[in-house]
């Protein structure tokens, strides 16, 4: 019997991408991707979904998307709202987040000491989670107002926009680095081009200082600093951690010269607790694409 080969963990950035993709594999099943495609088309700002909706957002034939939504409903995963016509995430769907999170023991260590920087620096401490060419919340803590941006548990944010992204990218083994660069410029050339260079900065920066910085590139009213936690060679998975802060509470040259050290510094001491190493890439040469 031929043995199914999986794919890199960072193939894909979305189910809808990789059911885009496994057209020619025999051992995918189409059906099961496609109820996951439906789910992840609920998010922030789109919580509420008609089938029309769901139908014109996944590109999946309207009378498909009825037969998953009723299904995915009566397992839970769904609810359904006769009145407006539309579904929304059910309650089952956090059973799925759980066993991901208590796999995550190291988060309950930092937080007493993810939340002593935040109040101290009236801002927002969290640790992230790469997935694909995503960032994930696994972790958060903050002070009173924070501004715009409130971080939450399972809220996705870019790779190659933010601090946490760039730093989480630095523990990558090197192939891993690359494979993710590929996938950043196969998804949006036009984004990879405008911040290519500062991603790639970012990166060195971690391994050059421990920290590296952004300046508004993700939202311009808060500015942020990271630094990588660990590479978990049995898992795969890659964390880094980040302090963001409104731009108008900052001194001139405060981001650098205080937070970025002390990010740096809580990343040493959730490493030390739980007996993790750091693993950040060696600066890289620039590159033109």
């Amino acid at each position: 019997m031929a043995r199914t080969v999986s794919k890199p963990s960072l193939a894909s950035s979305s189910a809808a991408a990789v059911l885009a993709e496994s057209g020619d594999d025999a051992a995918f099943a189409t059906t099961l991707a496609k109820g996951l495609v439906v789910l992840e088309a609920f998010r922030a700002g789109a919580t509420q979904l008609g089938n029309m909706e769901l139908s014109t957002l996944t590109g999946i034939p309207r009378p498909t998307v009825a037969r998953l939504t009723h299904t995915l409903a009566e397992l839970g995963y769904l609810r359904y709202d006769a009145g407006r016509a539309k579904y929304r995430v059910g309650a089952r769907a956090l059973r799925m987040a759980h066993p991901l999170l208590a796999d995550m023991q190291f988060r309950q260590v930092a937080r007493p000491m993810m939340q002593e920087l935040a109040q101290s620096v009236r801002g927002t401490v969290s640790i992230g989670l790469l997935d694909a060419t995503s960032m994930i919340y696994v972790e958060t803590a903050r002070s009173g107002d924070v501004g715009p941006h409130v971080p939450d548990i399972g809220m996705p944010i870019p790779v190659v926009m933010t601090a946490m992204g760039r730093a989480a990218a630095s523990t990558l083994p090197h192939a891993g680095a690359a494979l993710l660069e590929r996938r950043i410029a196969d998804e949006d050339a036009e984004t990879w081009s405008a911040f290519r260079d500062k991603y790639r900065a970012g990166v060195a920066q971690c391994a050059s200082r421990g920290f590296c910085t952004c300046w508004g590139e993700y939202m311009a009213s808060i500015h942020a600093v990271a630094a990588p936690l660990f590479h978990a060679s049995e898992t795969g998975q890659s964390f880094s951690i980040n302090c963001g802060i409104p731009a108008f509470r900052l001194e001139p040259g405060q981001l650098e010269r205080e937070i970025g050290p002390r990010i740096a510094a809580l990343a040493d001491s959730i490493r030390s607790i739980v007996g993790q190493t750091a693993r950040a890439a060696p600066p890289r040469e620039t590159r033109k694409s």
